[in-house]
């Protein structure tokens, strides 16, 4: 990766995503493709790509993604193979939530265009909430009402707006998590923006003393250590104005990319079908390769397996719903999943892209009553039907 291109598209992201001009948020394919080909702003890969994970497809969100960041070929090193020999392999979760039971705030990013973050840290919420932890700080809601409402809507915020982290959202409500955002003012970036956030985050921490808390973050925002420009990101200044050493996860670096020839050694090399952590001899998990090291544990995130089209971290906890034959006479459509009740102004759980009646993807959705809602290339309603998942 040319991590020159990723600091600045990280330190445009908040000037960027303010500034997306309203119109239809779920695009088919065509129109996708099209937008990128008709956009000449320096960030259209870094747009499309986001607009991609959007609609659930992710292996261009992928592809998009690695030419926004001009993705390098990755040659593995003896080091490499030297670390995963003399480690042990232990499930991210369960490492995450066993480690939990002795700290007080934790710390977990994402990149803000790959949803299978957000269905991890949605996949640890159960676990932690067991453990104590009531509180879900996110830097992407803006939302005064998410906690009596319970759902993500529009308005709730840009990135919310994707199916994974709408459903983070409803699971941390459906837990009893109360949720907060803690974003800097508008307009603040770079060093400014990372002391606001950690200022915002100690204030609400002030206001509820002791109490557990985990902080879902974007991309370097979780480093503890000097960064560029910044001096130190939101974490780093965490910790100096509480004096509280938060628990940070770095589950970003070690994820694919749309090749396994773009991507880290240790994202394929197992037979892994699940994150995972890396312990070695001395019990010590593994923090990644950075100088200095930036946070207290790495996820591994394997190479992401296809089932009829789908990813598959996208069907764990759900059942596949088959659309039937006759939904349409014209294709594509496009097929979005409400939980009942929230298609006049929720966020899809789920939505697929039928390219002709032979397309057979499955939608994934938990169990529960859902209104599917099917739309023509014109974004048009051609039909609407109420479904129970068993």
């Amino acid at each position: 990766m040319n991590r020159t291109i990723l600091y600045l598209l990280l330190s445009m992201n908040s000037l960027w995503a303010a500034a997306q001009t309203p119109g239809e948020t779920y695009k088919l394919k065509a129109d996708l493709q099209a937008a990128i080909e008709q956009d000449t702003t320096a960030w259209k890969y870094q747009t499309a790509a986001v607009n991609y994970s959007f609609v659930g497809d992710h292996k261009n969100t992928l592809a998009t993604w690695d030419k926004a960041v001009q993705s390098r070929k990755y040659s593995p090193t003896a080091a490499d193979t030297a670390l995963l020999q003399n480690a042990e392999l232990i499930n991210a979760r369960d490492y995450i939530v066993n480690r939990s039971k002795e700290e007080q705030i934790i710390i977990i990013n994402e990149a803000h265009h790959n949803p299978m973050h957000r269905h991890f840290t949605a996949g640890l919420l159960k676990g932690l909430y067991e453990q104590g932890y009531r509180y879900l700080g996110l830097e992407a809601i803006e939302d005064s009402a998410i906690n009596t409402r319970n759902y993500a809507v529009k308005e709730s915020g840009y990135y919310t707006q994707e199916p994974e982290f709408a459903q983070l959202i409803y699971e941390a409500r459906k837990l009893g998590f109360t949720i907060f955002g803690y974003e800097a003012t508008e307009g603040k970036n770079g060093k400014e923006r990372e002391i606001e956030q950690a200022q915002h985050i100690q204030q609400f921490m002030k206001a509820h003393p002791g109490e557990k808390m985990i902080i879902h973050c974007g991309f370097d925002h979780v480093f503890e250590g000097e960064v560029r420009n910044w001096e130190k990101a939101m974490a780093g200044r965490l910790k100096e104005f509480t004096g509280i050493d938060p628990f940070t996860i770095d589950q970003v670096k070690f994820s694919e990319k749309s090749s396994p020839e773009f991507s880290h050694y240790l994202v394929y090399a197992t037979k892994e079908t699940e994150p995972f952590v890396l312990i070695d001899q001395h019990a010590s998990a593994f923090r990644g390769i950075s100088t200095p090291v930036q946070t207290d544990l790495v996820v591994i995130h394997p190479i992401t397996r296809y089932i009829q089209e789908r990813p598959h971290w996208r069907t764990g906890g759900r059942n596949a719903y088959q659309i039937p034959k006759s939904s349409s006479k014209t294709y594509p459509i496009q097929v979005l999943a409400y939980r009942s009740g929230e298609e006049q102004d929720g966020i899809p759980v789920d939505m697929i892209e039928l390219s002709s009646a032979k397309d057979k993807k499955p939608l994934y959705l938990p169990a529960g009553r859902y209104t599917l809602v099917s739309r023509d290339k014109q974004y048009k309603t051609i039909s609407k039907r109420i479904i129970s998942v068993p």
